[in-house]
C-alpha cells in the first residue's frame, strides 16, 4: 500500500490562508461602512437593491482588467494602487451609458496565496469602490499553482450600474455644433503597459532606480464617476467617452453617430510629463495616439452654453476644456494638427 499522503496543500493550495483572506475582505470592507461585518461577501452569491427612484430601471455591466500594469506592479513589489485601477477601468465605462455604480465583485488568481499582497490589492479595490460610490459585494480568489510563475497573479472586476431607460446616453443626443470637452486624465492609467515594459527593456532602464518612473507608472487611474453623475443629474451632457485603448480616435468614434464627425484639434490637449518621456523616447506620434489616452481620460460632448457650469464640478486638477467639435462628415472622427509633447 502506497503510505504516501496526499493533501490539497502539499499540491500548492492552502484553503485556511484563503479563508483569512475572505474574512479579513468581509471585515475590512464592512468597517469602512460602519458595520461589524458584510453578510454578502463569503456566501455563493451576492444580494443588492436595486434603487426605487429610478423609472424604468435598466442595468448595465461591465468587466475589465488591469492589464500588464501588474508587471509593474510586481517589479516595484507595491500593490495598493493596482486595485483602483481595476475599480476604475469598468466603471469608468459604465457612466459612459449613464449608469450609476451600484456593485463590484473582483476575481483574483494568483499562483500562491500572499495575504500581504492580496490585502494591499482589496484595500485599493475598497478605495476605488468609495470613490464610485458602490459597494464591493463579493468576488473570487482562486490560487492556481503550475499555472502561474512564482509572485505572478492577475485580477479582473465586474461591474454592475442602473440608468432609467430615459436617462440613457446615446448617440442620438449628439447634435451638429456640439463642443468635444477633454477631462484630464491622472496619468498612462492602465492602457499601454506591454508597450511601456517593451520599451524600458529595449532600453535596459530599471525602473527600481528612476524616482520618476517609479511615481507614474502606478498612479492610480482616475476614476470620473463622481462628477459625471454629477453633469448626467443636472442634464448637462448629451453624450461621453471613456478613453482607454485605442486611444482618442478608436474610442470617440464609438459615440459619434452616421454622418456626423468629430473635429478634435491636437494641438490644444495638454499632456502630462509621462506622455513626453515616452514620445521622447521614441515612439511616434501615430502610435502615442492610438495607444495611450495622451492626457485625455474621459470626453465629454457637450451644448457651448453648458460650458461653464460643467466647469464647476471637476477640481482645479481635472478641469474640463475643449478640444473640439462636432460637425457634418462621413469621417467619424478627424484628428487636426499635432500635439505639442513639449509644452
Amino acid at each position: 500500500m502506497n503510505k504516501k499522503k496526499f493533501t490539497y496543500k502539499k499540491s500548492g493550495v492552502n484553503i485556511k490562508a484563503a479563508d483569512k483572506f475572505v474574512n479579513f475582505i468581509s471585515t475590512f470592507s464592512a468597517k469602512k461602512r460602519g458595520k461589524k461585518k458584510f453578510s454578502n461577501i463569503g456566501g455563493f452569491g451576492s444580494i443588492t437593491n436595486i434603487p426605487g427612484n429610478i423609472k424604468q430601471p435598466r442595468i448595465v455591466a461591465c468587466t475589465d482588467g488591469v492589464g500588464t500594469k501588474i508587471e509593474i506592479a510586481n517589479t516595484l513589489n507595491k500593490f495598493d494602487t493596482i486595485g483602483i485601477d481595476l475599480v476604475a477601468m469598468s466603471v469608468n465605462d459604465l457612466i459612459v451609458q449613464g449608469a450609476k455604480p451600484l456593485l463590484f465583485l473582483d476575481y483574483i488568481s494568483i499562483n500562491k496565496i500572499d495575504l500581504k499582497k492580496l490585502k494591499a490589492i482589496i484595500k485599493g479595490i475598497n478605495k476605488g469602490c468609495n470613490q464610485s460610490e458602490c459597494e464591493l459585494v463579493g468576488g473570487e480568489t482562486a490560487e492556481m499553482p503550475g499555472t502561474y510563475e512564482k509572485g505572478k497573479f492577475d485580477i479582473a472586476g465586474f461591474a454592475v450600474g442602473v440608468v432609467g431607460k430615459n436617462r440613457i446616453l446615446n448617440k442620438n443626443k449628439i447634435k451638429k455644433n456640439n463642443l468635444i470637452v477633454a477631462i484630464p486624465s491622472s496619468g498612462l492609467h492602465s492602457n499601454g503597459y506591454s508597450l511601456v515594459r517593451y520599451l524600458l527593456k529595449q532600453k535596459k532602464i530599471n525602473i527600481k532606480k528612476n524616482n520618476f518612473l517609479k511615481s507614474e507608472l502606478l498612479k492610480p487611474t482616475k476614476i470620473y464617476v463622481k462628477e459625471i453623475m454629477n453633469l448626467i443629474n443636472n442634464n448637462l451632457i448629451n453624450s461621453c467617452a471613456n478613453i482607454t485603448g485605442g486611444g482618442l480616435s478608436d474610442n470617440i468614434k464609438r459615440v459619434i453617430p452616421d454622418k456626423l464627425s468629430a473635429h478634435i484639434s491636437l494641438d490644444k490637449i495638454k499632456t502630462p510629463k509621462i506622455f513626453n518621456w515616452l514620445k521622447k523616447s521614441g515612439i511616434s506620434d501615430k502610435e502615442m495616439l492610438k495607444t495611450f489616452n495622451c492626457g485625455v481620460g474621459f470626453c465629454l460632448i457637450v451644448e457651448s452654453r453648458n460650458l461653464k457650469k460643467i466647469s464647476k464640478f471637476f477640481s482645479k486638477k481635472y478641469k474640463p476644456y475643449v478640444i473640439g467639435k462636432i460637425l457634418n462628415g462621413k469621417n467619424k472622427v478627424k484628428l487636426n494638427g499635432s500635439i505639442n509633447w513639449y509644452q
